[in-house]
């Protein structure tokens, strides 16, 4: 997935925005936007468990 973290410039001051798969969110500053990308790296780099048949609930 590629993620992104940029400044955006605001009337209020800089702030920082992380972008991934079609989807943005803004920080008050750059540490809280790098501590999100790191958070969300990890949980999309976590073995995930694919349920059996038997488990999956129809939609």
């Amino acid at each position: 997935m590629n993620i992104r973290i940029q400044p955006l410039n605001k009337p209020d001051g800089i702030c920082w925005q992380v972008c991934f798969a079609n989807n943005s969110v803004t920080f008050r500053s750059e540490a809280e936007a790098r501590q999100f990308v790191a958070t969300l790296e990890s949980r999309l780099q976590a073995p995930h468990r694919l349920p059996l048949p038997e488990q999956r609930v129809a939609s």
